[in-house]
């Protein structure tokens, strides 16, 4: 039998569809047959039901029906499923024969075509005789047809015809060929789907008649026959729920049968054929759990079924095409949208497939003799070609007992099949299960189960012999397994590694290898290590290494005539290894002593490194790269004398270096680039070590982390030790080179908070403690940068102090010279700062110089600088208030044209120190002062913190003022210092925006003059002056409303009229009744022709009430006697 004798067939993996069978369509010659051929097979979208078409010929021959059995006494089964049956029901009989004619309803030769169209009926009934398969007639016509009942003709000659082709009405169709074919298509194939579900309906009926004929003791096989021959049919019918039943009846039924050796075969395929059917349906059903219990089931039934004890080999190639068929119906339902997760998903299915082929290949090797010859005459050799039933064997085909016809060719079959094994290509099958089950754990991010299995298919492509595949397999997997510390893994796959690499006689490799197996990470005996290190050092001395011990002998030879050639080739001496990538025999570890140095300091670095190995190991040169190319000269060592570059094993060993960094490098960084180590020499092979950065490899970082933490755990109790502790040194990659400490003292004085617009004064000193003299000191002070955007517009710097700076003086003051320092000599300066905004500032003071001086013999030039820096509050030194206020000090919302009225102003004092107030101005725009000169009543006032002060002036708005209601006043302007400060000091000016007022015209302006009091019972004369203000004659009525108070003399009503712009007066005396403020008596004023205007309104500019003095007393004689 062949390798491939374990693939399931395609008729039992492809979908089951009812076969129809076209005929009298010319798809090559005839364009409109072409068109209706295309019609029914090209593009079928997954709505269309599901038929197989195939066109036939119309005398084609159809497989030939036996003869019925009416009995089934004496009949004994030779095999349970022939081989041809399901291909016979997909592909050679079809459901339905469907015969295309072109013949049109109102053709002229009607009675010919007619005769002719049942003649070829009869044609395909007398090819299928014996079958139940239908027969239906379509006819091609160049018209649409008209509505059924209306074409009298039609209906009369489609009866005529059914009646001449012995067909029913349901079987004659008609196909218009017209621009809507493909809608005529549907609903024919809908038709053609019907008749054929009724042909698998009766099938299955005729199958399922056969069971009363049956008795369990001779007819087992038959049970199980029909119940799989029912369930394929109810495909066909896609009726998939009974095929569903019909299967597993049929799989309880196979699992009846008697086994014994000769059928076991035939009992796992049948169950294998119905185990897959079966799981197909239940994923098809969307029910995946019964797919797996199903799996499941059949594996725990079948799995110890073996069969002939010396074709194990079969058992083991039959359970891996269980799981393989598993895993591909399961893949296959998740790409229709199934959900698989990780615990569940194909690949461990792809993986148990493997195992089983694995143990195939060791079965075969140990079953399969070589040297034997092939059997002859072939005993797997049949006369048709292939077997009748399916799972049987080819010399004896139809045998049902328990033992065999013929030992001697059961003997020679057996050995047939084993030597047909050997040349099965069984790694190819194991490393493709593998890359199928890799594919899908890497799906379903499953990475240490990819990784086992991608070590399993690297040892698959070492036993094939593929040692390039093996390798770049197994060097994939290795750093993982590096990262992860899986130390007893690592080791088996770089022995495996080593191997390939020794076979492929590839240098590099096999170097790398041979020093990871000597490393820290591998788990080999001391003797195995201790041959690997001779081995590598042969390689290095340009020698053959010795053959690996577990090496293919059948290729050691290869491998050495590889080495010999490799050995032999000029040019390729030199190998660089990239030791981070690795966990090699030699540790390396760099660092900088520090993480900064200082320019007049010489940078000092380590290397430490150590050797794992059994052996001591020599080394020819060490250097260190650094990012400055320039400091490489300074940090190389080679070997002077033979003991000075040996490692002993287990013992760290340190180099130092020393250089002097440049001036110019201040404020950058020195980074370590890689290390190198050459092994070897120029007589041999050189093999440069090379580490990234600091040093460190694959598995530095974990172990640095474990000794962070256990150094954590235990205390630091290992002062003590003098030994170096290799596993808590650290890495220091990078150092940044810093400028020389400065030697100089900074000191700042200063009077916060700052107040806002002010000259405020921060006293520098700079005094030298350098030994030499300190050259081109310079200043830069200011506001220090990388502050708010805002504060920069808002911030300006001078040392001119005698003036207020303007807003283009900067925020930062650059490269102020300051001249020479002698060694002790100190020098002050003074910086102003004005900031035009409140809130927090910080000032930077940067003082440079430059000194000369020596670092290990060299002469430098440093540049030294030191900074100060100092945050100022700025805060507002004082808050103004205005106010506008009539002549009796009532608030004014409006101000009345030409009436005079109060502005007045509150400076509060919100400063902590106390302010000295110069002088204060008004500069108006709109309103004129009421006084002929405006003085200020704050000259040289001194305010304390908390402390007000205040001003008043009398203001009027001129009759000429603009027609707006509303108008600008001007500015108040306040000019100020702090009084600590010099008496030269520039004095700050604060300018206060006066308030808008809202104007307003009143018609009549009246006003009284009367004294300043009043006493109880003397004359009190109050004139009242009544001036018009508009431009029309006013009348003016006058009542005087009588007080409790006041007795009085007057026209107690009047009415009179005041002409445009003029005056009249009015003189009343008032005679005080009461002592104490009185309320005066109050004018009622009316004026007829201005409405709007009220008397409160008209009057407001009246005194309202006067301070009434008592009368006094006159002294008399007898007062003064009697005192």
């Amino acid at each position: 039998m062949a390798g491939s004798q374990w693939e399931l067939p395609p008729e039992l993996c492809c979908r089951p569809m009812a076969f129809v069978a076209l005929t009298g369509l010319d798809v090559v010659y005839n364009a409109v047959h072409r068109a209706i051929w295309d019609a029914f097979c090209a593009n079928r979208r997954a709505d269309r039901v599901p038929i197989s078409f195939k066109v036939l010929p119309g005398d084609h021959e159809y497989p030939k029906c036996r003869t019925k059995r009416t009995s089934y006494e004496w009949y004994i089964p030779k095999g349970i499923v022939k081989t041809g049956w399901m291909n016979k029901h997909l592909n050679l009989v079809p459901a339905l024969v469907v015969l295309f004619y072109e013949l049109d309803w109102d053709d002229p030769q009607w009675k010919e075509k007619q005769s002719e169209c049942a003649t070829k009926v009869e044609i395909v009934r007398t090819s299928l005789q014996g079958r139940n398969t239908k027969v239906a007639v379509v006819l091609i016509q160049k018209k649409t047809p008209l509505p059924p009942g209306e074409d009298l003709v039609a209906s009369e000659r489609a009866s005529a015809l059914c009646s001449s082709c012995d067909l029913s009405g349901k079987s004659l169709f008609v196909l218009p060929h017209t621009d809507h074919l493909v809608g005529y298509i549907i609903r024919l194939e809908n038709a053609f789907y019907e008749h054929a579900q009724t042909y698998y309906y009766t099938e299955i009926r005729r199958v399922k008649s056969h069971k009363e004929f049956l008795n369990k003791t001779t007819h087992q096989l038959l049970f199980v026959r029909h119940q799989f021959k029912m369930a394929f049919l109810s495909e066909l019918k896609q009726d998939t729920q009974n095929a569903l039943k019909y299967y597993r009846a049929a799989y309880s039924l196979v699992h009846e049968l008697r086994a014994h050796e000769t059928n076991m075969l035939e009992i796992k395929t049948m169950a294998g054929f119905i185990n897959y059917k079966i799981c197909r349906l239940c994923f098809q059903h969307n029910t995946p759990l019964d797919a797996i219990a199903q799996f499941r089931k059949h594996i725990d039934l079948c799995k110890k079924k073996i069969g002939c004890a010396e074709l194990a080999f079969e058992h083991s190639a039959w359970m891996s095409k269980q799981f393989q068929s598993f895993g591909e119906l399961f893949d296959e339902a998740i790409k229709l949208g199934l959900t698989a997760i990780q615990t569940q998903n194909p690949g461990f299915y792809y993986q148990q497939a493997a195992c089983y082929s694995q143990d195939r290949k060791q079965m075969a090797q140990q079953l399969c003799q070589a040297g034997t010859t092939y059997p002859s005459p072939d005993p797997l050799d049949t006369q048709s070609g292939g077997l009748d039933f399916y799972g049987q064997r080819p010399w004896r085909q139809g045998h049902q007992s328990i033992d065999p016809t013929d030992p001697e060719k059961e003997k020679l079959g057996i050995l047939a099949l084993q030597i047909k094994e050997r040349d099965v290509p069984h790694s190819e099958l194991i490393i493709a299960l593998l890359s199928n089950a890799v594919a899908q754990f890497k799906k379903y991010k499953c990475p240490r189960m990819k990784s086992h299995l991608m070590v399993q298919m690297g040892e698959e492509y070492y036993h094939a012999k593929d040692y390039t595949k093996a390798l770049k397999l197994l060097d994939y997997v290795m750093c993982d397994y590096r990262t992860e510390r899986w130390w007893p893994l690592l080791t088996a796959i770089l022995t495996t590694a080593l191997h390939c690499a020794y076979l492929m006689a590839s240098v590099k490799d096999y170097v790398i290898y041979c020093m990871e197996l000597l490393g820290r990470a591998s788990t080999l005996k001391e003797e195995q290590k201790s041959r690997i290190e001779k081995n590598l050092f042969k390689v290095l001395m340009n020698d053959i290494p010795e053959a690996e011990s577990e090496c293919d002998q059948s290729s050691v030879g290869a491998a050495r005539s590889l080495w010999t050639d490799r050995m032999a080739l000029s040019g390729s001496n030199e190998l660089t290894v990239e030791m981070q990538d690795y966990i090699p025999f030699i540790q390396c570890k760099a660092r900088f002593q520090s993480p900064s140095f200082h320019v007049d300091q010489p940078i000092q670095l380590q290397v430490f490194l150590r050797a794992d190995c059994p052996h001591p190991v020599s080394f020819s040169k060490l250097t260190v790269s650094l990012s400055n190319q320039e400091y490489n000269q300074w940090c190389v060592v080679e070997s002077s004398g033979q003991d000075s570059m040996t490692l002993l094993p287990g013992k760290p060993r340190c180099y130092n270096f020393s250089f002097v960094a440049k001036t110019e490098d201040v404020g950058k960084k020195v980074e370590m680039t890689g290390i190198e180590m050459m092994l070897g020499g120029d007589s041999g092979r050189c093999v440069f070590l090379s580490w990234r950065g600091a040093g460190g490899d694959a598995a530095s970082t974990q172990e640095a982390l474990q000794a962070s933490r256990s150094s954590r755990r235990w205390g630091r109790g290992n002062e003590a030790r003098q030994e170096l502790d290799w596993d808590t040194l650290t890495l220091q990659h990078s150092t940044m080179i810093i400028s020389r400490v400065p030697r100089i003292c900074v000191r700042l004085s200063h009077q916060p908070p700052a107040l806002t617009n002010e000259m405020f004064c921060i006293s520098l000193t700079v005094q030298s403690q350098e030994d030499v003299v300190a050259k081109d000191v310079k200043l830069t002070a200011g506001l220090k940068p990388g502050q708010e955007a805002g504060l920069g517009q808002t911030t300006h710097v001078t040392l001119d102090g005698s003036s207020v700076c303007d807003d283009n003086a900067p925020a930062l003051l650059t490269d102020v010279p300051l001249g020479d320092l002698t060694p002790g000599e100190k020098l002050e300066k003074c910086v102003y700062m004005k900031c035009v905004s409140t809130g927090p500032r910080i000032f930077l003071f940067h003082v440079a110089y430059s000194i000369d001086t020596a670092v290990e013999g060299r002469h430098i030039v440093c540049n030294c600088h030191k900074d100060e820096t100092v945050t100022v509050e700025t805060v507002v030194p004082f808050e103004v208030s205005v106010k506008f206020v009539s002549t009796k000090f009532e608030p004014l919302e409006q101000v009345a044209v030409d009436i005079p009225f109060l502005l007045m102003t509150d400076i509060l004092s919100s400063s902590p120190w106390p302010l000295l107030l110069s002088s204060s101005s008004l500069q108006l725009l709109t309103v004129t002062s009421s006084t002929p000169q405006l003085q200020s009543q704050l000259q040289q006032v001194v305010l304390q913190t908390g402390e007000s002060a205040s001003e008043c002036f009398c203001l009027r708005c001129p009759a000429d003022t603009s027609s707006s209601n509303t108008v600008a006043t001007g500015q108040y302007v306040v000019s100020w210092r702090r009084k600590c400060s010099n008496a030269d000091s520039p004095l700050i000016q604060t300018t206060v925006t006066l308030p808008h007022v809202i104007l307003e015209s009143v018609p009549l302006y009246i006003y009284a003059d009367l004294p300043s009091f009043g006493r109880v019972r003397d004359s009190l004369p109050v004139r009242y002056h009544i001036e018009n203000r508009t431009a029309q004659v006013q009348e003016v009525e006058i009542a005087v409303d009588p007080s409790d108070a006041f007795m009085f003399s007057g026209l107690k009503q009047v009415r009179l009229r005041v002409l445009p712009s003029t005056e009249q007066q009015m003189l009343y005396n008032y005679y005080p009744l009461m002592a104490g403020y009185q309320t005066l008596p109050q004018l009622n004023i009316s004026l007829p022709r201005c409405p709007t205007s009220s008397s409160p309104a008209l009057r407001r500019f009246l005194p309202q009430r006067i301070f009434v003095k008592p009368q006094g007393r006159q002294p008399d004689d007898a007062s003064i006697a009697a005192a």
